[in-house]
């Protein structure tokens, strides 16, 4: 019997605000995960873009970004994602050139589509501009690859640094094919982000994206990385307990009763109609929740059907310290 492929792991942070806490003390935390991910060995910590939503306080990846590559040493820091259509190119390049010069070669760009937030909100950020919409994607991805550094993109006058001596990695994300396409028509590495569901085409995806692969000058091959949520402790009862806040979140994006997240403690004395039962019978809101050798098995099986290049390793708790215990039992099992 072969040895599972045992793939980097990285990490996927939302910089969660708990009920009876402030957005000062999500980021605290999201900062003392990121140093316990660095300990432990994972490759990268990735911060998600949201906006006007209680319970997630990563509104500014960049700003966030800064934070925790200053108080880590080794592990890539970036974006999962920053959402392009919210932004205009100049300003995103700026802001990543100027994180690669303080933190050379450990910075990532990771770039979505989505807007990360409801219809007012995008437009609260976008203004009306009629620059910053989703039909603009694509010259907009064109323009920032060459902004930081593509040598296929024709020269322009602006520089996003004045004298760049390394540029920050950047990615295509995605939970459909059209980022799968879009990565591979340009020679990006792609993320699929799984952890949005089970259900999801991930295997599809990632077809179209080596099947459509054009080789590029610094991704000579396809390279894809999937995203799972998941939950490590002593037994699977008590992973399954601390998972509960994730099930009530998920349910509450879809259901638009935004909130905090709650306790596991709330979250086991929640009275859920057989709409909410039938809901998350699809959103489970943590895909892998047991013991790490239960976990790992998850993501060994995860690995060998998608043929992930690298594992990405979301899962939204009520506490930090949940967190880092979890990361800290995945990383001794899978032997990082």
């Amino acid at each position: 019997m072969t040895a599972p492929k045992r793939v980097p792991l990285s990490v996927l942070d939302l910089a969660t605000v708990r009920e009876g806490h402030g957005s000062a003390d999500a980021v605290r935390g999201t900062i003392e995960i990121a140093k316990a991910a660095d300990e432990l060995g994972y490759a990268r910590f990735w911060i998600a873009e949201h906006h006007n939503m209680p319970a997630v306080a990563s509104t500014s990846p960049p700003v966030l970004i800064g934070a925790v590559a200053a108080n880590t040493r080794h592990i890539r820091v970036g974006s999962g994602g920053v959402m392009l259509p919210n932004h205009m190119p100049f300003v995103v390049a700026e802001q990543f050139a100027l994180l690669e010069a303080l933190y050379p070669e450990r910075i990532d760009l990771g770039i979505g589509r989505a807007p990360g937030t409801d219809q007012a909100t995008a437009a609260a950020l976008r203004g009306v501009s009629p620059y910053l919409t989703v039909e603009q994607f694509p010259e907009h991805l064109q323009t920032l690859l060459g902004l930081l550094g593509d040598e296929r993109v024709p020269e322009s006058r602006l520089l996003a640094t004045p004298a760049a001596e390394t540029y920050p990695e950047v990615w295509m994300l995605g939970s459909s094919t059209y980022g799968a396409q879009v990565a591979a028509a340009l020679g990006l590495p792609f993320c699929y982000a799984y952890h949005f569901a089970m259900s999801s085409d991930v295997d599809g995806a990632l077809r179209l994206y080596r099947d459509g692969f054009q080789p590029s000058p610094r991704y000579p091959r396809p390279w894809a990385m999937v995203s799972a949520s998941v939950i490590a402790a002593e037994t699977t009862e008590q992973a399954q307990y601390l998972a509960g806040p994730s099930r009530i979140m998920a349910l509450s994006l879809r259901t638009g009763r935004l909130g905090p997240m709650v306790s596991p403690e709330t979250a086991a004395q929640a009275e859920l109609s057989e709409l909410d039962q039938a809901m998350l019978a699809s959103l489970p809101g943590t895909q892998y929740a047991g013991t790490a050798e239960e976990v790992v098995a998850g993501l060994d099986a995860l690995v060998e059907r998608t043929g992930a290049d690298e594992l990405m390793l979301a899962g939204a708790v009520f506490d930090p310290a949940t967190r880092r215990d979890s990361l800290a039992r995945i990383a001794k099992v899978w032997g990082l």
